[in-house]
């Protein structure tokens, strides 16, 4: 799902928590390995967020058929879902 202020942004980056080099494709907002992201945007690929806090991975949901990732940011608290990539490994994590 397209968000109406939504900025496709093509980025690489080296994950915060784990090392994992992720190659971004525009859509990119989480470590595929262990599924951590950081709190960078207030509307999706903006990048204009000044906390940049981890997001933690704290549950799963479905809405309108599609997983979401729950996440938590430890430095300000707020929560944001995030789609599940088809490269995310789930199985590793401990939200399942």
């Amino acid at each position: 799902m397209l968000y109406s202020k939504f900025k496709r942004k093509i980025e690489n980056f080296k994950c915060a928590v784990c090392g994992t080099l992720v190659e971004g494709n525009g859509y990119t907002d989480h470590c595929p390995n262990c599924l951590w992201s950081k709190h960078i945007d207030i509307n999706p690929g903006d990048r204009t967020n000044s906390c940049h806090g981890l997001m933690e991975p704290i549950g799963l949901e479905k809405k309108k058929g599609e997983f979401k990732i729950q996440y938590r940011c430890q430095k300000c608290g707020e929560r944001k879902l995030n789609v599940v990539s088809k490269e995310d490994k789930l199985e590793k994590s401990s939200i399942l």
